[in-house]
């Protein structure tokens, strides 16, 4: 598979260059998109949490103003 391609445009020259990503871009690139995915995961996470916590407190009979209130929002 190739890399991603990279395009560098000189302004001054208006000289566009389209290059593949080295080996150092290509990690780097690579550990940017699993950090990203990892953060994804970690904020649906928490989106689901909460609304987990919402459920229950709500099956026990409190209103949406008193899980806010206990949930802090």
């Amino acid at each position: 598979m190739s890399k991603p391609i990279i395009t560098i445009h000189n302004t001054a020259t208006n000289e566009i260059i389209d290059r593949e990503m080295t080996n150092a871009e290509y990690k780097l690139y690579e550990a940017n998109i699993e950090e990203n995915a990892q953060r994804e995961a970690e904020a649906q996470a928490k989106v689901e949490a909460k609304a987990a916590a919402e459920s229950k407190l709500a099956a026990l009979g409190l209103t949406a103003d008193e899980v806010a209130a206990i949930l802090g929002n």
